[in-house]
């Protein structure tokens, strides 16, 4: 049971990769452009958690649904993982919706320029 919010946030980041290759929304659009804004979403969340740990406003909750590994004190391994589908996530929908409210706007514009 340890290990089942690690293994659905992997599922979920696989999730992520698999509709990013679909639609060339983040790294199969630009691979080296996507890992920078990837890694400084990453490493700002990462700040702010180690900010709010030290702060005493964070804290890691006990669940058995976690593996008990932490990457620092009150910083478990799942928070990376989980800041990792965050900020993919976010990108993903960055790119996709932009690339529908473009869709949306030559559609309009076809329709009041005939």
């Amino acid at each position: 049971m340890g290990i089942l919010y690690l293994l659905a946030l992997a599922i979920a980041l696989t999730g992520m990769v698999v509709l990013d290759r679909r639609f060339r929304l983040f790294f199969w659009q630009d691979a080296r452009r996507a890992a920078i804004v990837l890694v400084v979403g990453l490493v700002f969340f990462l700040a702010w958690d180690v900010a709010g740990i030290g702060l005493g406003i964070f804290f890691r909750g006990e669940t058995d649904f976690m593996t008990g590994l932490q990457v620092a004190p009150e910083l478990p391994l799942e928070e990376i993982f989980f800041l990792t589908l965050l900020c993919y996530l976010t990108m993903n929908l960055y790119s996709g919706l932009g690339r529908v409210l473009a869709h949306v706007s030559s559609r309009s514009s076809q329709v009041s320029g005939s």
